[in-house]
């Protein structure tokens, strides 16, 4: 077949990154001669497999964009195909028609450098729910074999998974070339490097990882969109693909506060959805109000005489000189003497010399999250694709697609729930952890100049405790004696017909667990208007 060179410009995304040196370990586990399944692709350059009967994994086939597919092809060049096999060694921009593609790394491989099969493998492996496919320490072509690849496809489906409904993991363990010779490269590199990702097949629809078809496609050993280096994780839900690059800090374009976003998946695009909302001007450092213009106002610091300067209540010199730790700058003003030299970018404060965060120091109420210092839920600000519910600010899979943790239950709107809370409703403020109702305002630490109430930030003075009202205590049962449902109850045992959601005319919300789930990592720290203070929270 006849070679040509195709030239592309590669879409972009964004990705956690990682430590340079790492790398994900392969999954060799499923016999064969070296783990990876003993089904072996002969040495060739541009071959593939026979086709595969993915029954014997998947009964039902697989569902992407159409089918049910319930046949596939492992391409020598570092892809499967559901309708036939490919042969293409340079990788033709996504999308393309008839040609439906999951492709770990479309790239020019030639197998023929020896070594097999410790060196130099193709294999595809297949058992109940799940095939691998393994491109193990492969060259390049022309028989190329000073640089190496070694990447798997991981195809998983919970049996109780809707029908066709499936996960894909890429993993990569060794990149070190991007192009063959006959892709306009030359040592394994320049030309039109390789391409991963998914191709509906019809011309329309697909989703790519960051760097493809460029230089910066070997950093998929060092990136993720999980947080695990060298690891890239997608889930397929009515024949559609998850975005990757999802779940991380991202600026709207619009000022102050507003700016900070978290990207989501929109159809096949990524997309920055606002986050951060527009408030009342305080004295922290922040753009509140979105109007450019940072702490401006004469009235931000409640103590009479004291101005705010860089984020901070402080208050000006007198004749006495300033107090303790502090020393009288060139505005007139008392500040830390550590911080008298010290100016810090928009959105932090100087403290103890340093600049820190809008963030820093702030616990929010249960299921909140910190936005440019503010408290938000940002499960009520997200929008989850078809199959996902919101957990802890980010986009997962509906159970039982995802496993629940040890001791929880899964929910009939995919959401998980600790099984002790299956039958508790709280009033609004409280939640549900171990089977009782707990104040979502304990141990919270609000922005200054706002307190807890009713598990929500707002603003005001912290209120002073009244010593005179005991606080309401829990029953074996679960219930507050002698307080009615009207003044504040933390919780009541459900009859069992409501499965913990509130009943109709209640305004009590159902329960939500503590715990770990399987969410992507967060760079939230990286930004100087760092997301803190998770907490759990299950939503649609």
């Amino acid at each position: 077949m006849g070679r040509s060179t195709t030239w592309i410009v590669a879409l972009a995304a964004l990705t956690l990154a990682v430590p340079a040196a790492a790398q994900a370990p392969l999954i060799n586990t499923y016999g064969g001669p070296v783990g990876f399944g003993s089904n072996m692709l002969p040495v060739n350059d541009d071959g593939s497999s026979d086709p595969i009967d993915l029954t014997a994994a998947f009964p039902g086939g697989l569902n992407f964009f159409g089918g049910p597919y319930t046949q596939v092809w492992v391409n020598n060049n570092g892809n499967i195909t559901f309708s036939g096999p490919v042969f293409n060694y340079t990788p033709t921009p996504f999308p393309v028609a008839d040609r439906p593609m999951i492709a770990p790394y479309w790239g020019d491989v030639d197998t023929r450098g020896g070594g097999t099969p410790s060196n130099n493998g193709v294999f595809y492996h297949l058992e109940p729910g799940r095939m691998v496919a393994t491109w193990h320490n492969v060259g390049y072509y022309n028989r190329n074999d000073d640089r190496k690849m070694d990447f798997q496809l991981i195809l998983t489906n919970s049996l109780d998974c809707r029908a066709g409904d499936f996960d894909v993991e890429f993993r990569y363990n060794r990149c070190e070339w991007t192009t063959g010779d006959a892709s306009g490269g030359s040592g394994g590199l320049g030309g039109t490097p390789a391409q991963a990702g998914f191709d509906a097949g019809n011309s329309m629809d697909f989703v790519e990882i960051p760097g493809s078809r460029t230089m910066a496609i070997l950093d998929v050993c060092t990136t993720s969109n999980v947080g695990i280096p060298g690891v890239w994780r997608f889930s397929v839900r009515g024949g559609e693909v998850s975005c990757p690059g999802t779940g991380e800090t991202c600026d709207t374009g619009m000022m102050g506060a507003c700016g900070v976003g978290v990207t989501q998946c929109v159809g096949r695009d990524v997309v920055c959805a606002p986050v951060g909302r527009m408030g009342a001007e305080r004295c922290n450092g922040i753009d509140d109000d979105c109007d450019g213009s940072t702490d401006e106002g004469g009235d931000l610091c409640g103590t009479a005489g004291d101005v705010c300067v860089r984020g901070s209540c402080v208050p000006p010199c007198f004749e006495g000189g300033c107090g303790e730790g502090e020393s009288c700058n060139s505005e007139g003003i008392c500040v830390e003497s550590a911080c008298v030299d010290v100016t810090c970018p928009d959105g932090q404060r100087c403290r103890g010399g340093s600049c820190v965060g809008a963030c820093d120091g702030i616990v929010c109420p249960h299921g909140q999250q910190c936005v440019a210092g503010r408290c938000t839920d940002l499960c009520d600000v997200l929008t989850c694709a078809d199959g996902e519910v919101c957990v802890d600010g980010a986009c997962v899979a509906e159970c039982p697609c995802r496993a629940c943790d040890a001791g929880e239950t899964c929910l009939a709107d995919g959401s998980c729930i600790d099984s002790s809370c299956d039958i508790v409703t709280c009033d609004p403020g409280f939640y549900c952890e171990a089977g009782e109702c707990r104040d979502a305002c304990a141990g919270a630490v609000c922005p200054e100049g706002q307190r807890c109430q009713a598990g929500d930030c707002v603003d005001g003075p912290a209120p002073t405790p009244d010593a005179g009202v005991p606080p309401p205590m829990m029953t074996d049962a679960g219930v507050t004696p002698g307080v009615d449902g009207g003044g504040g109850s933390m919780g009541e045992i459900d009859s069992g017909m409501d499965r913990g959601r509130p009943r109709a005319g209640d305004v009590g919300c159902s329960c939500r667990a503590t715990g770990r789930a399987p969410v992507p990592a967060l760079a939230w720290l990286l930004a100087p208007l760092a997301l803190v203070a998770w907490r759990r929270r299950r939503g649609r």
